[in-house]
């Protein structure tokens, strides 16, 4: 649906670009943003890729999984099915700490192998449970140490101090994630009631 949505704003835009006698300034931005798409792209790729090489090293030498064991009681608080079923915790810990290093990017795949796993322990499998809901919330508050891809956007954009971000997105990623949870086990709470 997206690609079709696109495809239609491409030629809309074309079409009233060739109606407004524009072709000239619309060939000049199509090759001007086709250059700095590929500039950025670049840019963000090393950032990407240093972050996956220390996600995997971690993975592979078995700091998740301690990572996972020392946020069990955290996990057992947000995720009681999950941590009660012991399946998806560690899915869910890789996740969640992919997006506290800052790279998204490589948490969206950690967070769909995270999902097929709560789906697994779900009992209605045509609506959400509690800890997906859970999940989807606490990923998309997006707990960022280290927003590496905001402040690779901000160096590629030219800011002077890139990093003078950090500390409201930490203020704010901890504000929404912890109203994001409180809401949560709100309405767990009613539902059950």
């Amino acid at each position: 649906m997206i690609g079709k949505i696109s495809g239609l704003i491409c030629v809309l835009s074309f079409v009233f670009g060739v109606i407004n006698g524009n072709v000239g300034q619309m060939s000049e931005a199509i090759f001007e943003g086709a250059s700095s798409a590929v500039t950025l792209t670049i840019s963000l790729v090393g950032t990407l890729c240093l972050w996956n090489g220390i996600m995997q090293v971690a993975t592979a030498s078995g700091l998740i999984e301690k990572f996972s064991k020392i946020m069990a009681p955290l996990l057992k608080f947000l995720f009681p099915d999950a941590y009660r079923k012991k399946n998806g915790l560690g899915e869910i810990a890789v996740s969640i700490s992919a997006n506290i290093f800052g790279i998204g990017n490589a948490a969206t795949p950690l967070a769909i192998k995270a999902m097929e796993k709560l789906q697994q322990n779900n009992v209605d499998k045509s609506v959400a449970s509690d800890d997906m809901v859970m999940f989807t919330v606490l990923g998309t508050a997006s707990l960022d140490l280290f927003p590496t891809t905001l402040i690779a956007l901000r160096q590629t954009a030219g800011s002077e101090n890139a990093l003078a971000v950090v500390v409201p997105i930490w203020i704010c990623s901890f504000i929404t994630a912890v109203l994001g949870v409180i809401l949560v086990k709100v309405f767990c709470m009613k539902k059950v009631l």
